[in-house]
Order: structure tokens, then sequence, then C-alpha cells
């Protein structure tokens, strides 16, 4: 879907020249390959410590950010390297694929936390900038254009980087937690579905459901088949996840991670809810409190203390109310920035 009062992006941006970031502690400013994944980890672990301690990306969830066929290692990515050979900054550019409404550029990365409030992040920043204002520049699609970056409510310093670089605050996510040790809503569907574990043979049919539920989400795109995959996979645990089927068509579905390298920093044990989507047809149908049940109730019984899961405070289809209403709590925020064109 285009923007027909739109000209093209590479009318209304003009593509700047590549930055070239220079700081004294940092003696090479490269290219990440793919054989930094290792490095790259440890930056990102570092900073899962210091700013959100919570959650942690994976070894298998880096590599595939530096894997993905829309990810141009040479051009899209740099590495703050240090005289001793350390990598001590990361920084990506990501435009997925599948722009149907809106094209993004996300910053991703950031400082490890012992070289940070030294201006190493600002010059990372600004070479972000450039690289996102290129790729805009380089697109055809009349549509918005944004550069996006995040921005945990803990780690202040990171949204006022954002500010200073230009960036808008968009958005306000929360981190919602419901505790199995409570009693669960005895709530079914007030039509008829059956509610089915996950499993492969549901994929194509899943990921189509799961982009029309989103299309009124902020910013939300439709996810590449790379992208589903990669929701699909990894951390991510089928006999968790649980679809709504009317018939032959999926009405609702649930996605759950478990990732237990993420239990010692929460401080309790259980699993992430990273998907919760109903299609149109089917809302107000409780549906979506009928799947929450479902994973709750099997969270429970492998004895976990936790269900975690996000939530954009806006969300125009109710979802703050419907998880408030099955017992979820708000214990964390995030701040989505962004640079409009």
């Amino acid at each position: 879907m285009t923007d027909d009062t739109l000209p093209p992006l590479r009318e209304r941006v003009t593509a700047p020249p590549t930055y070239r970031p220079q700081h004294p502690l940092i003696a090479d400013w490269r290219p990440a390959t793919a054989a930094d994944v290792d490095a790259v980890h440890e930056v990102y672990r570092a900073i899962a410590v210091q700013d959100h301690p919570n959650y942690v990306a994976t070894r298998e969830e880096v590599e595939e950010e530096l894997g993905y066929s829309f990810v141009d290692l040479e051009a899209d990515t740099l590495l703050a390297v240090t005289a001793d050979g350390r990598v001590v900054a990361v920084g990506v550019v990501m435009e997925p694929p599948r722009q149907e409404t809106l094209v993004r550029e996300f910053m991703n990365g950031g400082v490890h936390p012992e070289f940070r409030g030294q201006g190493i992040g600002r010059e990372l920043l600004a070479w972000q900038r450039a690289r996102g204002e290129q790729k805009l520049a380089a697109s055809e699609k009349t549509l918005p254009g944004w550069l996006v970056g995040y921005a945990d409510r803990r780690a202040p310093d990171r949204e006022r980087l954002l500010l200073a670089g230009g960036f808008e605050v968009a958005r306000y996510f929360r981190t919602m937690e419901r505790d199995l040790r409570d009693p669960i809503p005895d709530v079914s569907p007030t039509v008829d579905v059956r509610i089915v574990p996950y499993t492969s043979e549901l994929a194509d049919a899943v990921h189509v459901a799961r982009d029309d539920a989103f299309r009124d989400h902020w910013g939300s795109q439709p996810l590449s088949d790379e992208q589903f995959a990669g929701l699909v996979s990894g951390v991510f645990v089928p006999e968790l996840s649980f679809v709504a089927l009317a018939g032959d068509e999926v009405a609702g579905v649930l996605l759950t991670d478990v990732n237990e390298d993420d239990w010692e920093g929460q401080g309790f044990t259980g699993a992430y809810v990273s998907t919760v989507a109903v299609t149109r047809p089917y809302r107000g149908r409780r549906i979506a409190p009928t799947l929450l049940r479902s994973v709750l109730e099997a969270c429970a019984a492998r004895g976990w203390d936790k269900v975690v899961l996000d939530v954009d405070a806006e969300n125009p289809t109710g979802a703050l109310g419907l998880y408030t209403g099955m017992g979820f709590v708000t214990t964390q925020a995030e701040t989505g920035l962004v640079r409009a064109y």
C-alpha cells in the first residue's frame, strides 16, 4: 500500500555522506563479520546486565540478526574496536522487508557499559543515523520513513542520546508479569473454536494470521519469511504456544519463548509470551483471554513462577485492559523513539 500524496522517499531524503566516527579510545571502526558473533554477543550481554537484566539476547539471536539476508554486514554494521582488539560498541541499521505502510530503519546495538559516558555512543549513533538516511534515500516507496530506536526506562542515558540525535518519543511500552500462584480465570471463547498447540504444519497459516492481526498496531509491518522463522525457533517453545482454530481457519495465536538464561536476572522462573494475535473477524469473542489461560495453566503445571509479556500502552485493540483483566501487572517500561521523514 502506497500513499499517493507523498513523493518517493528518494525525493524527500537526501543521502548524506557516510559518517566516519572518530574517538581516542577506539583504534578501529569496522563492519561486523560472521566471525564476530561471539564478540557482539558479549557486548549485548553486558548491556543487558546493566540496562535490562530481566532479558538477555541469546547467541543464536545475535547470529540471526547478523545473518539476515536484508542486513548487508559491510554497509549496515559497525563495530568499535580498541587497540587491544576488544569490541566495545556495536551498531546495526536494519531495514526489514515487506514494507506496506512504512519504511523503518532500526537503530540496534549499543556501547559496553564500561565504555559509556565518553562520547562513543554519540559517534555510533551519528553513523547509524547517516546510514539510515542513506537507506531511506535509496527507497522508491511513496511511504513515510522512520529511523527507530528503543530505550529501556532503566537506561535513561539511551533515551537522552536518541533525543539529542533528533529522535522524538513516539510510544511507550510496558512489560507485564503474571504471578502463577494467583487463581487463573476460567474463561472460554464465545464462538466455536478449538485451542490446539502450535505445530510446524500450522506455520504458514499462523504467519498470515499474525500479520493480519498486527496491521493496526503501531508501526507494525508484515514479517518476512525469515523473520517469522526466527519468531518460531531458538528459545521458542511449541508446546507452550497455542492456536485458536475456527474449522481450518486460524482465528488467533499465542507464541511463547522460554530462555532459562533470563531467570537469574529476572529473579524468577517462567516464560515470555512474544505474540498474542486475534484476527479481525474473531475479536471480541474471548479468544485472546482463552489463549492466555492456556499458557498460564501450562506454565503453572510446570511449577514456574510467572509469565511475562510486553504491550504497547496505547494498543488500539484494548490489549492493556485484556492483560490487566487476566492478572498481569506492569513491572518495567520502554520508550519507542522515532525520527520521521
